[in-house]
């Protein structure tokens, strides 16, 4: 089984999401376009864009890493990085709060915030870790994960 992380990237060139793509290899090693098109097949089926524009959505080999996909220690699920998968987990998030605060009413703005920045800063130490703890890294992990979430 071969592993690899391919980009998907929409009209603009931006790259929307990044999906780990692994091919049974059959004693053969596939080619990029292989691993693109299963990218694109993932990126339809998870609902990354509307259908309309599923046409316009190119792959690209992920090159910020090299080699085979290797875990890095990151314990937050790689496939749920989409818009909707965001806000599913901090929906579920903002429940638990609420719930655990005793399901107080007209605070349900309040509880989506906290849980949204309870996600942001658990996927900014992740990528800080990844990256070796550097020295003020965190910091910088953490401006990099609020913009991504606000664009």
């Amino acid at each position: 089984m071969e592993e690899r992380l391919v980009d998907i990237l929409g009209t603009n060139g931006q790259v929307l999401h990044t999906y780990p793509v692994t091919l049974d290899d059959a004693g053969r090693v596939p080619v990029d376009a292989e691993f693109e098109a299963k990218a694109l097949e993932a990126a339809a089926h998870g609902q990354l864009v509307p259908d309309a524009e599923l046409a316009g959505l190119t792959a690209r080999m992920h090159h910020s890493r090299g080699g085979r996909l290797q875990p890095v220690g990151d314990d937050i699920s790689t496939t749920s990085e989409t818009r909707l998968g965001l806000e599913q987990l901090v929906r579920e998030q903002a429940y638990a709060l609420w719930e655990a605060e005793g399901r107080p009413d007209g605070r349900a703005e309040e509880f989506w915030h906290r849980a949204l920045e309870q996600h942001l800063r658990g996927r900014a130490h992740v990528l800080w870790r990844q990256e070796g703890s550097a020295e003020g890294g965190a910091d910088e992990d953490w401006e990099q994960t609020r913009a991504f979430q606000s664009r």
